[in-house]
């Protein structure tokens, strides 16, 4: 770093993104299923904005992990009608238990808390500044 570049001049660099805006994505393939049906199962997973987060803080409770992936997978849409008709959830939330295990649904939730900066180890001390 330039010794005259100031940490405020860095951070209003244009090729720094808003996150609230412009959200990490990645893709995940789900194994089982991909192995059940002979083809790739991959769920497009994206972060999930700060606010949302705290509504999921504040009113999840013991389903905070099952709120993050119905909010984090952006692709396929587990809300849809026909999901919750082919394995008989009344709630997204009881669908999505349905239709993947357990650790599938924790798995999937890490990796959307690990795309909001969660899980990981984001900032680190500097010793002697």
């Amino acid at each position: 770093m330039d010794k005259n570049t100031s940490i405020l001049d860095m951070l209003l660099r244009p090729e720094l993104p808003n996150v609230q805006k412009e959200l990490p994505t990645a893709k995940y393939k789900v194994k089982r299923l991909s192995k059940l049906l002979g083809a790739e199962v991959v769920f497009s997973l994206k972060a999930l904005p700060y606010g949302r987060v705290e509504d999921l803080r504040q009113g999840a409770g013991e389903d905070m992990t099952v709120q993050i992936v119905l909010s984090g997978v952006a692709d396929p849409n587990l809300k849809a009608p026909e999901l919750a008709q082919k394995y008989g959830g009344v709630t997204p939330a009881e669908t999505l238990k349905a239709m993947l295990l357990p650790g599938e649904i924790e798995d999937l939730s890490r990796a959307i808390e690990r795309l909001c900066g969660y899980r990981m180890t984001t900032i680190e001390e500097v010793k002697n500044a």
